[in-house]
């Protein structure tokens, strides 16, 4: 069934009886010809290209769990290419111009709301870092717009921009950045793969990966064995689990991030705004609260919670650059598992193992790369070559000293 505003009227009618569901249910087949393990954003986003764009449709996706219950359905939904590095720069944007014609390319609602993305500085250094940044977007095509402090108080009145120790000089605006509901992008690419004859199997746990004369052939599931043309991993915060399983050490660890959500508000903040002096972002839901967000919590963890030191951490900073925050309840948290990178840019890549492919290293740009990392990991699959925009995401790359370091923080995970 196609959505649409006839089909909504006409449902209406009939008493909404004649909705079908959104996506099969369906048992494994024998063997396919790509299987992908990882049900979230990546990996059901790399099954949809796969069977869009390049016409493999025997595809299998492998969720442990149910849809959108790890960092697809777990993070502060916001989207943004304002890159510096060239390795980044034109994959971030590649994923841009995906989102803009995401919902009407697999024809369900998910929320696009390009409202812009604000990093603000707070010192003569960081404001020349941020001309150069912007210079580069501009360069690449990108849109930025540097703002001085008086053009930053009016759209933002209510920020503190005489703190004492973080005076408000200016901000970086990207005004296609913006937000997206984010379980609804899960749900939008698995019912678009779905119906494109995509496999889409919940509760169905890899335990093990089968190898034969070096060459993977397939995954023993909690639902019996699973034959592989190839196989691709896009298990995020589970990577090194999952490339366990076949003796393959990756370079990333595991660390907690808290996302955070207050009570319902009247509408104050039109966009997303990040803290310069300080790891923090904030935007406000359709709903009225706001969405916010600071570093890892620093110690390696597969748990999908975080600690009291982290929330303090961010709800410091927040109050640091918006005072009126600390009248503001929190409602919820709840934490995603990323799997840092050693220069905080993702792999995308074969393994040294025939037929094994991997997708990993996230950090915290997941989410906004849902659609460049699905489509140029199925060109990957279905070319057996890199796409352009994703040639420098190497996972050789540490080995051979060609690491993409967009903060220019060093070889160490927990400080990107």
């Amino acid at each position: 069934m196609r959505y649409s505003a006839l089909s909504v009227f006409l449902n209406g009618l009939r008493g909404n009886t004649r909705w079908t569901p959104a996506w099969r249910d369906p048992a494994p087949q024998p063997r396919y010809d790509v299987v992908i393990v990882g049900g979230g954003g990546h990996g059901l986003a790399t099954a949809y290209y796969l069977a869009k764009t390049f016409g493999i449709r025997n595809v299998a996706v492998l969720e442990k769990g149910w849809l959108g219950s790890g960092n697809i359905g777990r993070n502060t939904t916001i989207i943004r290419s304002n890159y510096l590095l060239p390795g980044n720069n034109p994959f971030y944007e590649l994923s841009m111009k995906l989102w803009e014609g995401l919902e009407q390319d697999f024809n369900y609602n998910a929320m696009v709301s390009q409202r812009g993305v604000l990093n603000l500085f707070h010192s003569d250094a960081q404001r020349d870092a941020y001309t150069r940044r912007g210079n580069a977007m501009r360069l690449h095509g990108v849109d930025a717009e540097l703002l001085d402090a008086e053009a930053v108080r009016a759209k933002l009145p209510f920020l503190d921009f005489h703190n004492a120790r973080f005076p408000i000089k200016g901000g970086l605006l990207q005004p296609r950045g913006g937000t997206v509901r984010h379980d609804a992008v899960a749900w939008g690419y698995a019912r678009g793969a779905d119906t494109l004859g995509v496999d889409v199997i919940q509760n169905c746990e890899v335990t093990s990966i089968r190898r034969e004369n070096g060459r993977v052939v397939g995954v023993e599931t909690s639902k019996g064995f699973i034959g592989a043309g190839k196989l691709a991993l896009a298990t995020a915060g589970h990577s090194s689990r999952t490339a366990a399983m076949v003796d393959m050490v990756l370079p990333l660890e595991s660390h907690v991030l808290q996302a955070f959500v207050s009570e319902g508000l009247k509408p104050f903040i039109d966009g997303v705004v990040t803290f310069g002096a300080g790891h923090f972002y904030v935007s406000q839901s359709d709903k009225g609260g706001l969405v916010f967000g600071g570093d890892i919590d620093g110690y390696n963890s597969y748990a999908q919670r975080g600690n009291l030191a982290t929330v303090e951490h961010v709800a410091e900073a927040g109050v640091a650059m918006i005072p009126a925050l600390s009248r503001v309840r929190m409602l919820r948290s709840w934490g995603g598992v990323m799997d840092m990178s050693m220069d905080g840019s993702p792999i995308i890549d074969r393994t040294p193992i025939d037929n094994l492919y991997l997708n990993a290293g996230w950090c915290y740009g997941g989410f906004k790369a849902t659609p460049a990392s699905g489509f140029c990991f199925a060109h990957l699959i279905a070319k057996g070559e890199p796409h352009e925009t994703a040639r420098a995401f190497r996972l050789d790359r540490f080995r051979r000293g060609y690491a993409i370091d967009e903060k220019g923080q060093g070889a160490q995970p927990n400080l990107h």
